[in-house]
């Protein structure tokens, strides 16, 4: 079989998968009995695609079968599904929060940033200009309030540490990128997993937010850093799984060769490869063929 497709439940949609997976199956050219990856929860359908416009109808067949029911669907090539490299998007990704909107709450200005984070991340800003604009709204917020946010208001995206703790024990390399900050990333990496991260920095003045360091490591420096990390690895980038919700994620995203949107703004998710709206983050472990008995989710 050449291709491959894999339906991802919540917990607990037992009866609602097993439908769907039969109405699903039954059109699909050459499609086998599915193969459980978790029972209730995750399957796959290996299937054989006589030519590409079967391959597109495969697609449209399963969007229509799909999109009205809280199921996550994607049709991948069976050579190559497993990554060797994992780059992931920091906010709202791995980690529920924003982090700047966080500062704002505590700075009092909540809405104000947020309203600017949310229309960046559906493209309607420029994520520099955006950026500058909020440090410049939070100048003077003091640093070790920065760091309250992170003991406070910060939690891990369902899935997070089973996802970097299977890929790693399986030879894989995690790396988060965030246009958020160091000062968060480097906390985070280290509660979930990553191998290593990149962020943007502030500039310090008398222990206070004074603004960004520039370049601000943004939507290009986010495909720049997927590609040298596969480079470093000695793989391709078709070698690599990538994860965001925001259009700054977008071109790391589309390079890489397992490409997901992720709980993701509408642009991302019309953009992207394949959408996960339902799951977590284990779902990217059960696109790349793992059994849920083979996660391992501690450092």
């Amino acid at each position: 079989m050449s291709h491959v497709l894999t339906l991802i439940a919540t917990r607990g949609s037992h009866d609602l998968l097993a439908k769907v997976t039969e109405e699903v199956r039954g059109p699909l050219v050459a499609g086998r009995p599915a193969f459980w990856l978790a029972p209730g929860e995750a399957c796959d359908i290996p299937f054989e695609p006589a030519s590409e416009a079967a391959l597109a109808d495969a697609r449209q067949l399963v969007e229509r079968i799909v999109g009205t029911v809280p199921i996550d669907a994607a049709i991948q090539p069976v050579e190559g599904r497993r990554k060797r490299l994992l780059v992931a998007d920091m906010d709202s990704t791995i980690i529920q929060q924003e982090c700047l909107d966080e500062m704002a709450t505590l700075a009092g200005i909540g809405p104000q940033i947020a309203a600017i984070t949310d229309r960046a991340m559906r493209g309607e800003l420029d994520f520099e200009a955006a950026l500058r604009e909020r440090i410049g709204l939070l100048r003077g917020f003091p640093l070790s309030r920065a760091r309250e946010v992170l003991d406070t208001r910060i939690t891990l995206t369902p899935g997070a540490r089973a996802l970097t703790g299977t890929m790693r024990a399986n030879g894989g390399r995690c790396v988060l990128v965030s246009g958020g900050f160091t000062v968060f990333t480097s906390a985070v990496a280290k509660l979930a997993g990553f191998d290593a991260d990149f962020g943007n920095s502030f500039l310090i003045e008398e222990d206070a937010i004074a603004g960004v360091a520039e370049p601000i490591l943004g939507q290009d420096a986010k495909r720049a850093t997927l590609l040298a990390e596969a480079a470093t690895l000695g793989v391709g980038p078709n070698e690599a799984v990538a994860v965001g919700d925001g259009a700054n994620d977008l071109a790391m995203l589309k390079t890489a060769g397992l490409g997901v949107a992720f709980h993701a703004k509408p642009i991302v998710a019309r953009e992207a490869a394949v959408r996960i709206k339902h799951g977590d983050l284990t779902s990217l472990l059960f696109l790349q063929g793992y059994q849920r008995k083979d996660f391992v989710d501690h450092l």
